[in-house]
């Protein structure tokens, strides 16, 4: 069984913006919707990905709960959402679905689950805007049991480098200011590769999205 425990402190030095309720209400309007585009580039890896996680699964950061209907129905679904405003939000879409789903306020940086307590940890969109990548994928190897699997779709730097790379990085201010935190220019997937997992395999492709469009798919083992 998963257990409670308390998550830590608030980071020092996040955003007062990103605290402020109007900004979160702001945010959780944006994140209940979908971009029917963006939807479809990735619906078949979503599926893959998160449709055979089994178990405690615990997804990071779940937004408006759009990656629900990934997951099978077996699975003991736990959403970690810090936007308190999106709670009532993916509950109603769980019961639309006609599953259970649990939500509990916290941190990617400090899960509140115990260690190795849980099967597998999913996220969609989530580790571009943490406050510490490498502190979240610390958290995420701690509270996955032996053997557990970390399912992940996130946006990313581009690879190659060159002038979009640039424009990532010189949008970087804005974007974080308007995307709630959100990080263009993360080599995310050098991060993960070096978190200590015992297997990782990753994806690089690209998605319909401007700015943004270099993604990875995959997953990591503890």
């Amino acid at each position: 069984m998963v257990k409670n425990s308390m998550p830590g402190p608030a980071r020092p030095g996040r955003h007062l913006l990103r605290d402020a309720r109007w900004y979160k209400r702001l945010q959780a309007r944006l994140l209940s919707t979908e971009y029917a585009p963006y939807t479809f580039a990735v619906d078949r890896r979503k599926a893959e990905l998160f449709g055979g996680l089994e178990g405690d699964v615990v997804e990071i950061g779940p937004g408006g709960g759009v990656n629900l209907r990934y997951f099978g129905p077996g699975v003991r679904w736990i959403g970690v959402e810090p936007n308190p405003y999106l709670h009532d939000v993916i509950r109603a879409r769980a019961r639309e679905l006609g599953r259970s789903a649990e939500v509990r306020l916290g941190r990617a940086e400090a899960l509140p689950f115990d260690d190795a307590s849980v099967d597998a940890v999913a996220c969609s969109l989530v580790l571009c805007s943490v406050d510490d990548l490498e502190g979240t994928l610390r958290e995420i190897r701690r509270v996955l049991r032996p053997g557990g699997r970390f399912a992940f779709i996130e946006h990313v730097a581009d690879p190659r480098g060159g002038r979009r790379a640039r424009l990532q990085r010189i949008a970087r201010p804005l974007w974080r200011l308007l995307a709630d935190g959100c990080n263009p220019d993360r080599r995310t997937w050098e991060a993960i590769q070096a978190a200590g997992f015992s297997r990782v395999e990753i994806d690089h492709f690209e998605a319909p999205v401007p700015l943004v469009a270099p993604h990875i798919a995959g997953f990591a083992v503890r």
